[in-house]
């Protein structure tokens, strides 16, 4: 028999309910919206999709965005999820963003220099800037985006 330690398999166990919970829930039960505007989003209960895969011109790239706040409900400041798997891509940016490393590393090359960060972590990224985004293995972070309309 395996020897599996108790916070393996909690681990385990909270990871499977966790996917099969948010998989039954849709986007609005996972943010609580006041209508004085301010909202609260349950990150973990949000994940990514085919239909969030980043066209990045290569179609072997694994690389998934999704907008966790509308235009609407934040014209100015955008923020998402990306999710990155095995991937370097070139990126320039017409925007300034902060990304918040949740799980993984994000490596930002740019000029031949890397920029590295890791789970609890964030890179700023200064609008102008012709980057590669990189991850070895997976890593999912957070995006904030100035302005909002990062995509035109």
């Amino acid at each position: 028999m395996l020897n599996i330690g108790r916070s393996e398999i909690e681990k385990l166990v909270r990871s499977i309910i966790m996917e099969e919970y948010s998989n039954k829930l849709d986007d609005s039960s996972k943010r609580h919206v006041d209508p004085s505007g301010i909202m609260s989003i349950s990150l973990p209960l949000f994940s990514v999709s085919e239909e969030d895969r980043l066209d990045t011109g290569n179609p072997n790239h694994k690389v998934y965005t999704k907008d966790l706040v509308s235009l609407t409900e934040s014209p100015r400041l955008g923020c998402g999820l990306m999710v990155m798997e095995d991937t370097t891509f070139d990126w320039t940016l017409g925007y300034d963003e902060i990304d918040y490393i949740i799980e993984g590393t994000l490596t930002i090359i740019i000029d031949g220099r890397r920029i590295t960060a890791n789970a609890g972590e964030l890179i700023l990224i200064p609008s102008g800037s012709s980057i590669q985004f990189s991850v070895e293995g997976k890593a999912s972070f957070i995006y904030v985006t100035y302005p909002a309309d990062w995509q035109s």
